[in-house]
C-alpha cells in the first residue's frame, strides 16, 4: 500500500524531546514509581484569582461570541504596552507596535515563516545552542537552514562573539535570542542587546528575542529587554503571561517591536486563524495591570530554589548557567546527563537532560521548579538520602 504524502520534516525532527520525557516518566509510573517531575517548564502554580475573576465576567457578559480580531483587542494591546513602559521604561505604540498572541510559542514557531526568502537568498535561521526546540523546530517546516550560535561555558552560557561572527550573515534571515535562556538561564545585557542589534540591522537581520522568563530573577538586577534597545529596527520581542502569572493554560502573549515587522505580522495573522478568544484577552488584561501577583510567584520559585538547590548539588551537580527563569542548569558529575537523568527516575525524581536541547547540552541537567514547595521538600529529601 503506498503511504500518504508527509512532509520529510515530520520524521527528521522525530518526537517532541518533553513528549519522550513524558513517556519515560508515564513508564517508570507503570512500574510502581511516584514521580515528582522536574522536566518540563509549565508552572504549576495556582493561577491568581482576580484573573480568573475577569475570565468568568468576560464569559458572563458576553452573550454573542464573534471570532477575534486578529490584532487583538485594543484594551489588550493598550495593557501590554503600559507593562511594557513600567518593566522596561521602552514606549511602544500599542496601535503599531503590539500584537496579543496565542501564548509565545505559536507566534515563535511560525515567525520563520513569515522571515525566510528562499529565492532571495535569505534562507538561514540563527539559533542558540543549547535551545528551547521550536527555533529549531520552526526554521526546519519553513524550509529554512539552521545556523547554531554556541553559548559559552566559559561565560556562564553566553553567547560567544566568536560564533557570532562565523554565521553567514548574507544567507540569515532571523536571528533568535532568548533571555533569560531555556536552558540555561543566562541573561543578555541591555548592552548586549544593543550590540545584536546594530549587528543585525547592519546585515538586515531580523533580531528576535523570546522573553518568556524575563519576571523570574533571583540575584542582581531584573532581566533586560530587546525592546530597550535605542533604535528597535528589525527587532522584536515576544512574551507570555504563562511564567509570570502562572496561566500557560490560557494561552496568552505578544510580540512586539519594529512596526514594519508588526505590520507585516498583522498581514499574515488573518489567514492562520491563532488569535486569543476574547475572553482570554480580558483576563490578560487583569494579568498584565497586576504586579503583586507576580512578587508573589517570584518569592514561591525562590524558595523552591533556596530548599532544592544545597540537595542538588550535594549529589555532585554543579551549577553552571544563570540566575533567572525557574530553572536550575546543573553539570553532571561525569558527563552523562541521560544516565544521571535515568538514575534519579528510578528513585522518583524526573530531570531533563541537557542533550535534549541538543548535543551542546549535553553533560548537563535541566531542573525546573514547577512542583509545589512540599514536593520540592520531599525531593529535597530524596536527594540526600539516595
Amino acid at each position: 500500500m503506498t503511504p500518504y504524502p508527509r512532509n520529510p520534516v515530520v520524521d527528521a525532527t522525530g518526537t517532541y524531546p518533553f513528549v519522550r520525557m513524558a513517556q519515560d516518566r508515564q513508564a517508570a509510573e507503570a512500574r510502581g514509581i511516584a514521580v515528582t517531575d522536574f522536566t518540563a517548564g509549565e508552572p504549576r502554580e495556582e493561577t491568581p484569582e482576580l484573573i480568573r475573576e475577569a475570565l468568568v465576567a468576560a464569559v458572563r457578559d458576553t452573550p454573542v461570541s464573534p471570532y477575534p480580531s486578529a490584532e487583538g483587542l485594543s484594551v489588550l494591546r493598550e495593557a501590554i504596552a503600559r507593562w511594557v513602559g513600567r518593566r522596561f521604561g521602552a514606549p511602544v505604540d500599542p496601535a503599531t507596535e503590539v500584537i496579543p498572541t496565542l501564548g509565545s510559542k505559536e507566534a515563535i514557531y511560525g515567525l520563520a515563516n513569515i522571515l525566510v526568502d528562499r529565492d532571495g537568498g535569505r534562507d538561514t535561521v540563527a539559533i542558540p545552542a543549547p535551545a528551547y526546540p521550536v527555533y529549531e523546530r520552526g526554521a526546519l517546516f519553513a524550509g529554512a537552514r539552521v545556523a547554531e550560535v554556541p553559548l559559552d561555558p566559559a561565560t556562564g552560557f553566553l553567547l560567544s562573539e566568536d560564533a557570532l561572527d562565523a554565521l553567514p550573515w548574507d544567507r540569515l534571515a532571523l536571528l533568535w535570542v532568548n533571555s533569560p535562556n531555556n536552558p540555561t538561564a543566562s541573561t543578555v545585557s541591555r548592552a548586549g542587546f544593543e550590540r545584536l542589534a546594530a549587528r543585525c540591522r547592519a546585515h538586515g537581520v531580523v533580531l528576535a528575542s523570546d522573553e518568556a522568563y524575563s519576571e523570574l530573577w533571583f540575584a542582581g538586577d531584573p532581566p533586560a529587554s530587546v525592546l530597550e534597545v535605542e533604535d528597535r529596527t528589525g527587532v522584536l520581542a515576544f512574551n507570555t503571561l504563562s511564567k509570570r502569572s502562572s496561566m500557560p493554560g490560557y494561552r496568552s502573549g505578544f510580540v512586539a517591536g519594529d512596526p514594519a515587522l508588526i505590520a507585516t505580522i498583522k498581514r499574515v495573522r488573518p489567514t492562520v486563524g491563532v488569535a486569543p478568544q476574547t475572553f482570554v484577552q480580558r483576563a490578560a488584561v487583569a494579568a498584565w495591570n497586576d504586579e503583586d501577583h507576580v512578587i508573589q510567584t517570584r518569592a514561591r520559585y525562590a524558595a523552591k530554589r533556596e530548599l532544592l538547590l544545597p540537595a542538588l548539588r550535594q549529589t555532585g551537580l554543579t551549577p553552571a548557567g544563570g540566575d533567572a527563569s525557574f530553572f536550575l542548569w546543573l553539570a553532571v558529575p561525569g558527563g552523562d546527563d541521560v544516565a544521571y537523568a535515568a538514575h534519579w527516575l528510578e528513585r522518583g525524581l524526573a530531570f531533563a537532560p541537557g542533550s535534549l536541547f541538543g548535543p551542546a547540552g549535553a553533560g548537563h541537567v535541566r531542573v525546573a521548579l514547577v512542583p509545589t514547595l512540599e514536593q520540592c521538600v520531599a525531593a529535597a529529601e530524596t536527594l540526600r538520602i539516595c
